[in-house]
């Protein structure tokens, strides 16, 4: 250690001694001699940077010090220039690292700016993270596209169903309030419930676009049932069959919603014939609504739950409603965790199947 006395014993053979090597400080200067075993001594101040004992060569460590001093003064020249280099390197390297993600921020900026969501963002060829961002961020550009153009398509759609009711409601009183004689009050009552019902449609989707869930509520579906085909009074007979015992969770509201809209839309389609059964099946809850009317053909059973869609049988606003009631269903379905499809029945008609997750006991 620099500034400390540093002694060394050397064992000399055949001279019955031991020669001794003292440092002091960085600069070399110490004391040499040799030690007899009875403890005299002869030494010597000295610089040294090497000895010879007898024929044995002893290098001392006065030169490692001055190579030390030498790395010292190196470093303290050279590694600001080394901080230097590796800083423009790294600089260098992150750069081209992040150019594709500067890319992508400049093409979500511009697609911001232009409105524009038929863009997409370029895509690196180098399959790493950035190239799994903007493959997702394609994905989301893409979802939030058809969630804009549904957006668009349902204002549309709605605004024509609404403009058919109010216009209807506005020549009607207008040729009261001039020929009260000619006020055709059960049209009137007509468009007006009608109106009411399709806002009242129109508000409940917009609650399940708005991410609205059903309340966690145990809900006994053979009470449901027996319920709501009790308090209906349509033309057509509902039989009812209930195989097994069901209960789910979720709104007991909403899921009423569901079958009368199956409800009244079987009926509008029956000629004479109209059924409801319940089971249980792999654990799930099974509805069925079925009717004896044309059914639906295979290449419709996918478009008829979308909004506002009418079969051509069906295009009468009068009597096809307004498009909502299958669409509103399968919304209130999928967010109580099953589905809905339909398919032909045996007798020919269309058969509405629901299943939900059965509740755990």
């Amino acid at each position: 250690m620099l500034g400390a006395v540093l002694p060394l014993d050397l064992d000399v053979p055949g001279d019955g001694g031991a020669f001794v090597v003292e440092l002091h400080g960085r600069d070399g200067a110490g004391c040499l001699g040799q030690r007899r075993r009875d403890g005299a001594a002869g030494v010597r101040p000295e610089r040294l940077d090497s000895l010879q004992v007898g024929t044995l060569p002893v290098v001392v460590g006065v030169g490692a010090v001055a190579a030390v001093d030498t790395v010292v003064r190196s470093m303290l020249i050279g590694l600001p220039l080394l901080l230097v280099v590796v800083a423009g390197v790294t600089w260098l390297v992150t750069r081209r690292a992040l150019r594709p993600v500067e890319a992508i921020r400049g093409e979500l900026s511009a697609i911001t700016g232009a409105g524009d969501l038929t863009r997409r963002v370029p895509e690196p060829a180098s399959h790493d993270e950035v190239a799994r961002l903007a493959a997702t961020t394609n994905e989301t550009l893409a979802a939030l596209e058809a969630s804009v153009e549904q957006q668009r398509r349902f204002v549309a759609d709605a605004s024509h169903e609404l403009r058919s009711p109010i216009a209807s409601l506005r020549t009607q009183l207008e040729v009261a309030a001039a020929h009260p004689e000619l006020l055709d009050l059960d049209g009137t009552v007509a468009d007006t419930v009608r109106l009411q019902h399709l806002a009242a449609d129109l508000l409940l989707l917009a609650r399940l676009d708005a991410g609205e869930q059903p309340q966690g509520s145990c809900i006994t579906l053979d009470d449901l049932v027996r319920e709501e085909v009790a308090r209906r009074t349509d033309a057509h007979p509902v039989d009812v069959h209930i195989a097994d015992h069901a209960q789910v969770q979720g709104s007991g509201g909403q899921l009423a919603r569901v079958l009368g809209n199956l409800l009244d839309n079987a009926q509008r389609h029956a000629t004479g014939a109209v059924s409801v059964t319940l089971r249980a099946e792999g654990g799930d809850a099974v509805l069925e609504v079925a009717d004896d009317g044309p059914g639906v053909p295979p290449a419709e059973r996918e478009r008829i739950f979308e909004r506002f869609v009418r079969l051509d049988d069906a295009r009468s606003r009068d009597d096809g409603g307004a498009g909502l009631g299958l669409a509103i269903a399968r919304d209130i379905v999928r967010r109580h965790g099953g589905d809905i499809a339909v398919r032909q029945s045996p007798g020919g008609g269309a058969v509405f199947q629901v299943r939900l997750p059965a509740a755990v006991p």
